[in-house]
């Protein structure tokens, strides 16, 4: 089973919110629905910016509590690394099944 770390942001440059789960789609629409009172709901998290996919849940958490401590530009540095241009990656998880 897999499970995913995640970020979701506001916008270029905005306020990050680091998480992780072993349903990558349902967990951002639950975000992007702002089903739950919680952080990304405060600061109108909608974009999911980053994500790493893993083979267990317990590496996913080791990872999670890793970049929650990183300083804020290593985690823009890692979002750039992959996604440049801060484009919301929730269509490409539908098409593509994650």
């Amino acid at each position: 089973m897999s499970a995913y770390i995640y970020i979701m942001t506001n916008k270029k440059d905005g306020t990050l919110y680091i998480g992780v789960t072993n349903d990558l789609i349902k967990r951002v629409y639950e975000h992007k629905e702002s089903f739950v009172e919680s952080f990304t709901k405060k600061y109108n998290l909608k974009s999911l910016v980053y994500f790493e996919v893993f083979d267990a849940i317990e590496e996913a958490i080791i990872k999670e509590k890793q970049l929650k401590n990183w300083k804020r530009e290593w985690k823009i540095a890692l979002i750039e690394k992959e996604n440049r241009d801060w484009k919301d990656l929730h269509e490409g998880l539908v098409k593509n099944g994650y």
